[in-house]
């Protein structure tokens, strides 16, 4: 028997027992002398206290073991549930640059890319590469602190300028993502004597924003004007009414009723939030988002909108409005106050995105053409595509386990899209969503519609 094979605690009783056994300084003291039989009893004796609390902390290794045992079955539990729900969500690694036509692992093949918030192909853009790596070498990797300290650069302010310039506000604050300013607006301004009003189906990032302020919350039906008409005056007695809406609703790719919504807001003195990031560089002759789309411009009070879909999908969200509003975002968004600034090299590629689709608005007529060809051709195959002229295409089907299966067929066939069921939806609205961007070819896109159509007729969904 090798104690020292033995579990920690045996282990620690065997020493324990050797070091307390009296025979074992008794033949210290036949074959040493006194004092080395001295020594070693003090030894003994520093051993002993060592064993006490090498026991203690194996008692406590052996609480913390079983307060884990516990706790993974708790967390296996709610994995089992997900997976029996079927939503569980694996993850395709794709080995290229983000484009219309891409590589995942373990295939060979290039596939063509539509699921994808790459909606202006700026993703693998050259010009914005380089201006990525020009930043890197001038500015180095990252600032390692929060902006008020030392992680201000002129890159991050030349890049608030710009976006505030581009949606006609007086100033901008940007963060590390969308869903950061969205968690970082509400509850920085809005108090218990406020109310927020919200659209049942806005975005998690603004849901779990809401939630962090102490204002009074209402919730209307999704793009209903007589629901949050009777919230408006449900809240009359709030101080500041702020009306929250996405602009565009990624699940379904439908737009935010926004000139009805600004005249409510009106009538009723409230202020309007729109959340743009599947707006901006889509909607509008030159890509401005929702305002511009219903020739509204200036009309919304606060505007959140990213840096992550269109303008060059590396990273970083913002928040634009009224310099007052800004300036109180710097001293109170926790988000903001509390996260690394954005690597310079994220800054310099947003910036040259939006220099890109500020100079020059070709690439979002490109994308509009292209949303309305595959609208039109899937619609004449026959298939029940949802949604505005928005390139986010729902594709809809009969039951809850065809989108899976037809998003898998799809791939089989080199057209890489996903499918969605409840509850990420609404029980039985199952869907396969689509993502145009103006990279795709028109050849791609004939050959989605058509994959598309033999899908539908294997799984006779048409």
């Amino acid at each position: 028997f090798n104690p020292r094979q033995a579990p920690c605690v045996y282990r620690w009783k065997c020493l324990d027992r050797w070091l307390t056994d009296p025979v074992i300084p008794f033949l210290f003291l036949v074959e040493r002398s006194t004092y080395t039989t001295g020594l070693f009893l003090m030894y003994r004796s520093a051993l002993s206290r060592l064993c006490v609390e090498a026991q203690h902390t194996c008692k406590i290794r052996a609480q913390n073991c079983s307060a884990w045992a516990a706790t993974k079955a708790v967390i296996d539990s709610q994995l089992d549930g997900i997976k029996e729900a079927k939503t569980y969500k694996s993850e395709r690694i794709i080995v290229t640059k983000q484009a219309a036509h891409i590589k995942v692992k373990g295939d060979s093949r290039s596939v063509i890319n539509f699921c994808a918030n790459n909606y202006l192909g700026l993703s693998s853009n050259p010009d914005i590469i380089e201006a990525g790596k020009k930043a890197l070498d001038e500015y180095g990797a990252g600032l390692s602190s929060v902006r008020f300290i030392c992680g201000t650069q002129d890159l991050h302010k030349q890049m608030e300028k710009k976006i505030a310039q581009f949606h006609g506000r007086e100033d901008c604050i940007i963060y590390p993502s969308c869903f950061d300013a969205n968690a970082g607006l509400f509850e920085a301004f809005l108090t218990s004597e406020d109310a927020v009003l919200s659209d049942e189906l806005n975005h998690a990032s603004i849901i779990d924003g809401i939630r962090l302020c102490k204002a009074q919350k209402y919730r209307y039906k999704h793009r209903d004007m007589n629901d949050l008409e009777k919230k408006l005056q449900e809240s009359s007695s709030a101080r500041i009414r702020l009306i929250a809406t996405d602009g565009v609703f990624s699940m379904d790719g439908n737009i935010a009723p926004l000139p009805e919504i600004c005249n409510l807001a009106k009538k009723y003195n409230a202020l309007v939030f729109v959340d743009e990031c599947h707006s901006t560089g889509v909607l509008g002759k030159t890509g401005r988002g929702t305002e511009e789309h219903f020739n509204l411009n200036g009309k919304v009070d606060i505007i959140n909108s990213t840096l992550g879909k269109a303008l060059g999908g590396a990273a970083g969200g913002y928040t634009t409005a009224k310099s007052e509003l800004v300036d109180l975002l710097r001293q109170k968004s926790r988000p903001y106050l509390f996260s690394n600034a954005l690597p310079p090299a994220v800054v310099a590629c947003g910036i040259k995105a939006l220099d890109i689709l500020t100079e020059n608005s070709k690439l979002v007529n490109t994308l509009q053409e292209n949303t309305k060809k595959f609208r039109s051709a899937m619609k004449a195959a026959g298939m029940n595509i949802i949604g505005d002229d928005h390139p986010i295409c729902p594709v809809m089907v009969a039951e809850e386990n065809q989108a899976t299966l037809m998003a898998n067929k799809m791939l089989d066939r080199g057209i890489y899209v996903i499918g969605f069921t409840y509850p990420v939806v609404p029980k039985n609205k199952a869907r396969v969503r689509v993502q145009i961007s103006a990279a795709h070819s028109e050849q791609d896109i004939i050959k989605a519609v058509e994959s598309f159509s033999e899908v539908a007729r294997e799984l006779r969904t048409l």
